[in-house]
């Protein structure tokens, strides 16, 4: 079954069920729900756009193996799913290591710019001290 035949202008039961669920999340999102349902027929647009956005993202769920999430499906052969499980781990401990230098490198530049932001500050406050000093000697006359 597509999305065309699921997300369609009518009381059907997957969009009202996108009902409840958006009145759940956010009551906009209900009433939208309600508006899409009542009228949507009349935006032709909106509703092809749906439907594409709606077959792309179950197509990508689809094409990524969505249908186990966290399990990898074994081939038969003994060593090579032993081989893959070692490879995946040794990829994930890589990726890991590569967040934490990620990190690290983010709390780096942010005391990068912290610092950089308090030498001008600085800077600021010191030239404000300086003309501030300066025009108060002065008298205008008038």
């Amino acid at each position: 079954m597509s999305s065309h035949a699921l997300i369609r202008p009518a009381w059907t039961p997957a969009t009202i069920g996108l009902m409840v669920v958006g009145f759940m999340i956010y009551w906009p999102l209900g009433l939208a729900m309600i508006a899409y349902i009542l009228w949507g027929d009349r935006l032709e647009t909106f509703r092809h756009d749906v439907n594409r956005s709606t077959d792309r993202f179950f197509g990508g769920l689809k094409r990524s193996g969505a249908g186990m999430p966290f399990a990898t499906p074994r081939t038969g052969n003994v060593a090579f799913d032993d081989w893959r499980e070692t490879e995946l781990a040794r990829l994930d401990a890589e990726r890991r290591r590569l967040m934490e230098a990620s990190a690290e490198f983010e709390a780096y530049a942010r005391e990068l710019r912290r610092a950089k932001d308090q030498e001008e500050f600085d800077r600021f406050m010191a030239s404000r001290r300086s003309n501030a000093a300066g025009p108060s000697n002065t008298t205008i006359d008038g």
